[in-house]
Order: C-alpha cells, then sequence, then structure tokens
C-alpha cells in the first residue's frame, strides 16, 4: 500500500501546507472519506456509493478481479488502473492477467468504459524501461 501513500504525499506536495486542497487530503483520510486497505480485507463485503479505485490491476488474477467487482453495491464506481507492461508476477503474462480480462469481457458492456493512455507519467527512462525490458 505503500506507492498509493506516496502518490498521495506527492498530490499533496503541489500544494503548500497553508492551502486548502492540501488540508482537504488529509481531512479526508482523518475523517475516512479516503481510505486505503489491502485487497485482502475485501471479502464477504459489500461496498455501496463510493468510488473505489483499484491500482496495479495488472498484478490480479482474472478470478481476484471477479472478486472485487462482485462487491460492488448500489452506486458505486470501480475504476482499475495498470500497466500490462509493468506485470511483475511470474505467473501472469499481458494477456492472463485481470486487467485484460476486463478489457477484453467487459468492452461491449453499457456499464463499463476503457480509456488507455499513451505515455508514462515517472519518466522517459521509465517509459523506456517498460518497452524495452
Amino acid at each position: 500500500m505503500e506507492p498509493l501513500w506516496d502518490n498521495l504525499k506527492f498530490i499533496q506536495s503541489q500544494y503548500k501546507e497553508t492551502d486548502k486542497e492540501f488540508q482537504k487530503i488529509n481531512d479526508m483520510v482523518e475523517n475516512e472519506k479516503l481510505h486505503i486497505t489491502p485487497l485482502a480485507y475485501i471479502r464477504g463485503r459489500s461496498l455501496s456509493n463510493i468510488c473505489f479505485i483499484i491500482d496495479e490491476a495488472q498484478n490480479l488474477t482474472p478470478h481476484e478481479v471477479k472478486t472485487i467487482i462482485t462487491r460492488a453495491g448500489e452506486g458505486t464506481k470501480i475504476i482499475f488502473t495498470g500497466d500490462i507492461f509493468q506485470i511483475d508476477t511470474p505467473y501472469l503474462d499481458s494477456h492472463s492477467n485481470g486487467l485484460s480480462a476486463i478489457i477484453d469481457k467487459m468492452k461491449d458492456q453499457e456499464l463499463y468504459s476503457h480509456i488507455t493512455l499513451e505515455k508514462g507519467e515517472r519518466s522517459e527512462l521509465s517509459n523506456l524501461a517498460g518497452h524495452l525490458l
């Protein structure tokens, strides 16, 4: 979960401590409006009226993705993010991972939308390594 906290801190660092945006992030974490938790805690839950963001979805299996989606209650939006060129799980590849499964199986569904970003945002070096290695 540390990458999520790292990204949240990066977003917050774009503001001064006195800015309302900086404080709003603190308030959302303190009041659990923004909650970061491991996926291991999702089984058996029903999640209604929330926006649920799953990062690094390229490292999930199709079964894990199904487990996540079937937790969605009314009013819930689920966003999966990931890069199939950055899979670091030895038993998954660019076709067998959960993110690719969602894209393939949900593409014609009315409740589904997909966006493919054209470039990474970490660095030029990161993009080069992702494509060459």
